[in-house]
């Protein structure tokens, strides 16, 4: 039987839960409390620049095209998808970089040629991986995360020290030339944690780094949303933005609608795709499952601080993706994780989306996006982020040997405040909740409240975690417990 549907939040989960609970005949309409939809996968467009303010990393191609598949599409029917060649490039220091190839056997060269005999663990460590892919992302990954029974498996079984092991662990064991070691650790910090605390089960990543590549969308990662809004459309979802809802309203523990811009919008479900901890303040307190203090132990997945910056000239000596790592990783890690501190030297990443994509910037120009991970919960100021701003830009003109200072047309930044104020996000993270053994699975926030009936959430603090692709499963998971449940 048809039933009302309220969805809070237009993320990439809010999305995909409406397009499959719509599919199965319901009445859903998302609520977004921002003029345009996205969630945090928005658009800045400034003086014929534009910028993904959000995700920028396209990987796991399969798993969009199994979500497009599960409505008779593809993807091609609603954007255009660009291989990357190189993937990205890595930088150590001046003059030197590692270029991540766009097949898997040029990688394995590159690796021989810096550390002897690294070429054969190489292959080994991600046919390894790609079997743990196979696992996770055909299968594991697409369970609701109600028991520990849904990781017991015989492949599972089989694989059991991975999950008491680590990436770290197990890269160092294999090799011992830094740069190699700090490329294969790279991948994981998209799952939100340090290596030396995320599972070796998790070296499914670099399988998806190394063995699916990596992918632009043409005019960027806003036109993957935009096309799941046209999916969404075909499918009779109503979607309305500049929707601040300011309660959950229940009614003999139940939930019965919303309460958006002072208006009351009744339902059967409500689904919230917004942020986990906000949501649940929209709620009565004895009607919350998770207190203050849950939330506070929580390892969360880091916050950032980014600039995007528009240049009057092409840059040189960069792709579109470029990593510098060109200062103590160990530090960083420890400065976002275990003190909590602005960090003292960091690492960065810089994306440079015209190197691929002339819509990104005027002709002769280059749109540029600098991200700095940080800890979540900073203090948060105009002066600290240009003394950050001025740092970052120092080593990049040094490392890469050029000047650019001179050629800013303008800088626009977001950081800890804007994810607060934007996103109502838990401490202004930017990516959720950290995949750490303790917080994956099962142990992470339940999709469907245990207190309010009718009531369920979905996105990057429950299952299965942060990072694209997982907001996908998981809008596609609540709907399933949607339909099971109601």
């Amino acid at each position: 039987m048809s039933k009302k549907i309220n969805i809070i939040g237009s993320g990439f989960s809010s999305l995909a839960a409406a397009c499959y609970l719509a599919k199965e005949g319901n009445n859903v309409t998302i609520f977004e409390k921002n003029s345009t939809i996205g969630g945090r996968a928005r658009q800045l467009k400034k003086e014929g620049f534009t910028f993904d303010i959000g995700p920028t990393w396209y990987w796991m191609p399969d798993v969009f095209e199994r979500f497009f598949s599960d409505f008779n599409k593809k993807p091609s029917d609603y954007y255009e998808l660009i291989k990357l060649s190189p993937a990205y490039q890595v930088y150590f220091d001046i003059n030197d970089s590692i270029l991540i190839s766009d097949n898997l056997n040029d990688i394995i060269d590159t690796f021989e040629q810096i550390e002897t005999g690294s070429g054969k663990k190489l292959k080994s460590f991600i046919e390894e991986a790609r079997d743990n892919y196979e696992i996770a992302i055909k299968d594991l990954v697409y369970r609701p995360g109600e028991s520990i029974t849904e990781l017991i498996t015989l492949e599972t079984a089989k694989r059991v020290n991975q999950f008491f092991s680590t990436i770290s662990n197990d890269v160092r064991k294999k090799f011992k030339n830094q740069k190699l070691i700090q490329t294969l650790e790279f991948p994981v910090l998209f799952l939100g944690a340090k290596p030396s605390n995320t599972p070796s089960f998790y070296s499914f990543m670099n399988y998806a780094d190394f063995g699916l590549g990596t992918w632009h969308p043409k005019n960027g990662m806003y036109s993957v949303v935009q096309g799941m809004e046209q999916l969404a459309l075909e499918l009779g979802v109503n979607i309305v933005t500049n929707e601040n809802v300011e309660q959950i309203i229940t009614e003999n523990n139940k939930a019965i609608g919303i309460i958006s811009n002072g208006k009351k919008h009744l339902a059967d479900v409500i689904l919230s795709g917004a942020d986990y901890h906000f949501t649940e303040t929209l709620l009565q307190e004895k009607e919350r499952q998770y207190s203050e203090q849950f939330w506070n132990k929580k390892t969360f997945a880091p916050s950032s601080l980014l600039f995007y910056v528009g240049f009057d000239k092409k840059i040189e000596n960069v792709e579109h993706h470029t990593l510098f790592f060109d200062t103590d990783f160990g530090l960083h890690a420890k400065e976002i994780y275990d003190t909590a501190k602005w960090p003292t030297e960091p690492l960065f990443y810089a994306s440079f989306p015209s190197k691929t994509d002339e819509s990104a910037a005027p002709i002769g120009k280059e749109a540029g996006i600098f991200l700095i991970p940080l800890a979540p919960d900073l203090e948060d100021t105009p002066e600290l982020r240009e003394v950050y701003f001025e740092k970052i830009l120092t080593r990049f003109e040094k490392i890469t040997n050029q000047n650019v200072r001179k050629n800013i047309i303008f800088k626009e930044s977001f950081c800890v405040n804007d994810f607060k104020s934007a996103y109502n996000s838990y401490k202004g993270n930017a990516y959720g909740l950290a995949n750490t053994l303790l917080q994956t699975a099962f142990l992470r926030p339940k999709l469907k409240s245990k207190k309010v009936q009718n009531l369920y959430f979905t996105g990057q603090l429950t299952v299965p975690g942060p990072g694209v692709p997982p907001a996908l499963i998981s809008g596609k998971l609540v709907s399933q417990l949607i339909k099971k449940y109601q």
